[in-house]
């Protein structure tokens, strides 16, 4: 029920009538809302300051997430050491600084929050933060520097170039250089930063061509179009390499998408929705015609798969194409699953993985999917998993920036002592961004993290060139 707040403001008061039906013990599955990002109220600082405040308000007097990450206890912070206890005496820098600490990994809304829709209350506290940077962003107060970090094709094509690349990553392997560079920079000089590969994933499959038969199951078509994402072009093609070798061993031929550029995910953590729809227009034609050509999607980057089967519907829900694009896209580890049970994913694997610690990343717990890498991963004999639902904290850009580099260290601590407790042969996680964050908080004597699909290609002994 609602109540007057000193001042006269409404607040929210949640009583035991008000608590939903649908997330615990209920029918109702929580539903999620397009995103009005066309609406002109959409922008408008009055009506957005009266949603965080009717938002913020609600989140108080429950505080389920007050351990999922830093924006809640930055929120309830804020609002205890206020004059009313309330969220209505929240200033503009308390709300920002909540906005700030949010980066868009949807897991309160999945996973924690009793108020999404169907609720009455009609809570998506992701999309919020997502308007409020958006908003930010239009009003020109996103830094320079995350607006150069975002722009994953334009800074890897630079830094791509061999010699570019070389010289780069010996400079960023500098801790002296680091120190000197991070105030200009804004990325903290013990941020680990993945080194920038000289040759590109479509360099390496440039010859690459399948003949494979095209063997169809009742929800896959067999044959796959890899988006190789901005990770597998610029900096770790390996992964798409592993990912051609073991589809390609089990039946699957796959082909490269040609033009693709950036999903739009790093975009979107800023709030730039007008470089998302940028992306959206090259990328979108260019997938829709994969599809119609009878292939399947998929891109080894959680990250990317979310971007295309999640947040562009929300953000395009009239655009026909950009929901057919959605439906063909899938987690090649649900892939490989699906494929699995319809009898046509190969167990022919030569050695075990022992005993391994797999993190299951943000961005692919929320898209409900299951633990497919952990099933797959389990069918190799001998082979053991420590599964690990937890954030890693590296979170996209939260981890290099300079602001937040230590918290992004403190909310994965517990990530890094499980792992270091479990003394893995492998650890792993489906995304390559937590893996080298994991890597570094476990100390620089660590052994070098490994994709799943490196696992899987491993057990298989697929160890020549796809």
């Amino acid at each position: 029920m609602k109540t007057d707040a000193p001042g006269g403001t409404q607040s929210v008061v949640v009583t035991d009538e008000d608590r939903p039906r649908g997330r615990e013990g209920g029918l109702e599955a929580p539903e999620r809302h397009p995103v009005a990002w066309r609406d002109p109220d959409f922008f408008d600082a009055s009506s957005l300051e009266r949603e965080l405040v009717r938002t913020f308000e609600i989140c108080q007097g429950c505080r389920r997430c007050f351990s999922l990450c830093e924006t809640f206890p930055t929120l309830f912070d804020a609002i205890d050491g206020g004059a009313t206890g309330q969220a209505d005496a929240l200033t503009p820098k308390d709300m920002d600084r909540v906005v700030a600490e949010c980066y868009l990994c949807d897991l309160c809304f999945m996973t924690k929050c009793p108020y999404v829709p169907p609720h009455p209350f009609n809570l998506d506290f992701p999309h919020l933060m997502l308007r409020a940077k958006a908003t930010r962003f239009r009003e020109g107060r996103v830094p320079r520097r995350d607006r150069i970090l975002t722009a994953t094709d334009a800074v890897g094509r630079f830094l791509g170039i061999p010699i570019v690349a070389q010289t780069v990553n010996r400079l960023n392997r500098s801790p002296s250089l680091r120190r000197l560079t991070e105030g200009w920079t804004g990325i903290h000089a013990e941020a680990l930063l993945p080194p920038f590969s000289p040759t590109s994933l479509q360099a390496k499959l440039k010859h690459h061509r399948s003949d494979l038969p095209v063997v169809a199951t009742t929800d896959t078509r067999g044959k796959i179009a890899l988006f190789g994402t901005c990770y597998g072009r610029h900096l770790k093609p390996e992964i798409g390499i592993d990912l051609v070798a073991v589809f390609e061993h089990n039946g699957i031929p796959v082909t490269l998408v040609e033009g693709e550029v950036c999903c739009g995910m790093p975009k979107l953590e800023i709030g730039d929705l007008d470089s998302i729809d940028a992306l959206r227009r090259r990328n979108i034609p260019i997938l829709r015609a994969a599809v119609e050509a009878g292939f399947d999607l998929t891109a080894p980057i959680p990250s990317c798969v979310l971007m295309f089967k999640q947040e562009l519907p929300l953000l395009y829900p009239e655009d026909r194409d950009v929901q057919i694009v959605a439906r063909a896209f899938f987690d090649p580890f649900d892939y490989l699953a699906r494929r699995h049970r319809a009898g046509h994913f190969r167990t022919d694997f030569v050695c075990s993985l022992g005993h391994v610690a797999y993190h299951v990343p943000c961005h692919l717990r929320v898209q409900n999917l299951g633990l497919r890498t952990r099933d797959i991963l389990a069918l190799v004999p001998g082979t053991e998993l420590e599964v690990i639902e937890r954030c890693s904290g590296h979170n996209g850009t939260y981890a290099v920036r300079r602001e937040t580099h230590d918290q992004a260290m403190k909310i994965g601590r517990p990530v890094f002592r499980r792992v270091a407790e479990a003394h893995p042969d492998h650890y792993t996680s489906d995304c390559p961004m937590a893996q080298d964050h994991i890597h570094q908080g476990l100390g620089p004597n660590a052994k070098v993290p490994e994709h799943p699909l490196a696992l899987l290609r491993l057990a298989y002994g697929l160890t020549e060139p796809a």
